[in-house]
């Protein structure tokens, strides 16, 4: 049923998601393009490899089609939009976050449905970063006589789909570099001990983070002193199982940590830079994949774990300690994203384990730099969004 100018509001609120309010004058371009982003946004955690997308078909001031995308579902969100609308799509208007595809891949192009169906205009944010598509699809629709306007909330679309981005122009998985500390900079105590630095909220947080990525990283110390699950908790719907990734580059992970005993039931991945010995075939036994890498500095090569998880459609990596491997991803230069979680308590100790290790650096004109986005309370903590900058 077509929704009027009037119910839009009641509708948006229907999705739970976001923050977009309406006043009583007709909606704008960017008020369709903004429903457009939270309809996409709905859908974290059940899209990948693909981009997050939504798409609204609107007609005479009222919504008479909607779509999201979801991987399972096959139908990308354009095409479900034009098919509610039905023949009310003629003569309409499409909003959507991303440029249509104009490929054939898991379905037809979404070019041809909407010239079928008859789309006067198509507003988008974005154009579509994959080579197969990268204006082309909006090359297609402008022969076809389709006005098209592009760029409208561009920034926010470009950060709603930076991990396809990320893996679809460079084939490695989006970074996302996620720290629980305290005050003081020191995510253990001296003996080693860290639960709970943060709060029960922070730790919810994490696990509304860890529903959006395909995989979580953690390097074996992190594994000998926390015997971790490393689950997405969320309780929201998938499309894939959360990849454990564990480097290890002398495979001393314990067959009795809860990592191996829970192998068959979600994907652990140990990458090593040992050949295929005994103890790597006893992982196997146990649900494992070993798979080993070349090293550097005597440790996993974290540029060859990356590529791998990209050629094995890994589109997103949260990583998460511990202090090493931080440091190997942020000096090496690897992480696209940082979360902080700083707890109010100082822990102080010369021996306290630091946040990020690695290599000291002989003066701050070294040190990474980052941009950060947002700030907010997590509970009794702060939450601190950054991307490094060049």
């Amino acid at each position: 049923m077509p929704v009027s100018v009037n119910h839009i509001g009641l509708w948006r609120a229907n999705l739970a998601h976001g923050s977009l309010s309406l006043t009583a004058s007709a909606p704008t371009d960017e008020d369709y393009v903004r429903l457009a982003l939270e309809l996409a946004a709905s859908a974290k955690g059940e899209v990948s490899p693909n981009p997050l997308v939504g798409a609204l078909v609107v007609k005479d001031g009222r919504i008479v089609g909607r779509g999201v995308h979801r991987y399972a579902e096959v139908k990308h969100a354009e095409v479900l939009a034009l098919e509610e609308a039905g023949e009310l799509a003629r003569g309409a208007t499409l909003y959507t976050n991303l440029e249509p595809c104009c490929h054939h891949g898991r379905t037809p192009p979404c070019t041809d449905a909407i010239i079928r169906a008859g789309i006067a205009r198509v507003v988008a944010s974005m154009v579509d970063p994959n080579p197969q598509v990268c204006g082309r699809g909006f090359e297609a629709l402008r022969r076809a006589g389709i006005r098209v306007d592009v760029g409208i909330a561009e920034a926010e679309a470009q950060r709603l789909n930076e991990k396809f981005v990320r893996y679809i122009t460079s084939g490695r998985p989006f970074v996302h570099v996620k720290i629980a500390m305290s005050l003081d900079g020191r995510i253990a105590t001296a003996t080693g001990h860290s639960r709970w630095i943060t709060s029960d909220i922070s730790r919810q947080a994490v696990h509304a983070l860890r529903h959006e990525y395909d995989a979580l990283l953690v390097g074996i110390g992190t594994v000998l002193a926390d015997d971790p699950e490393l689950t997405d908790r969320s309780a929201r719907p998938r499309h894939r199982p959360l990849v454990r990734v564990v480097l290890d580059s002398r495979l001393r992970i314990p067959l009795a940590s809860k990592l191996v005993r829970t192998a068959r039931q979600w994907p652990l991945w140990i990458f090593t830079t040992e050949q295929f010995s005994e103890r790597a075939y006893r992982l196997i036994e146990c649900g494992a994949s070993v798979i080993p890498v070349p090293a550097r500095a005597g440790r996993v090569d974290i540029s060859a774990v990356l590529e791998e998880l990209g050629r094995r459609e890994i589109t997103s990596l949260l990583v998460e300690g511990g202090a090493e491997i931080h440091a190997a991803f942020l000096q090496q230069g690897f992480a696209d994203k940082l979360t902080l979680f700083i707890a109010p308590k100082i822990i102080g100790g010369r021996r306290a384990i630091p946040a990020v290790g690695g290599e000291d650096i002989p003066t701050l004109d070294r040190a990474l730099s980052v941009q950060i986005v947002n700030v907010a309370r997590s509970g009794d903590d702060v939450e601190i969004t950054a991307y490094p900058t060049a």
